[in-house]
C-alpha cells in the first residue's frame, strides 16, 4: 500500500493525473526495457 501512495503522490506532486499515469506505465512496461525505466517517472509523463 506504501507503494501504491507513494506512486500517487508523487504523480500529484508533478502535477499528472495519477490514474491517467498510471494506466500509461501498465500499458508500457510490458515491452519497456528494465535499462529505459528512467522515462516511466511522473515527471516524463506527457
Amino acid at each position: 500500500m506504501a507503494i501504491a501512495v507513494s506512486l500517487i503522490e508523487t504523480a500529484i506532486l508533478n502535477n499528472v493525473d495519477p490514474q491517467a499515469w498510471l494506466t500509461w506505465v501498465l500499458a508500457q512496461i510490458v515491452d519497456h526495457k528494465i535499462t529505459r525505466l528512467d522515462e516511466l517517472p511522473p515527471s516524463r509523463y506527457a
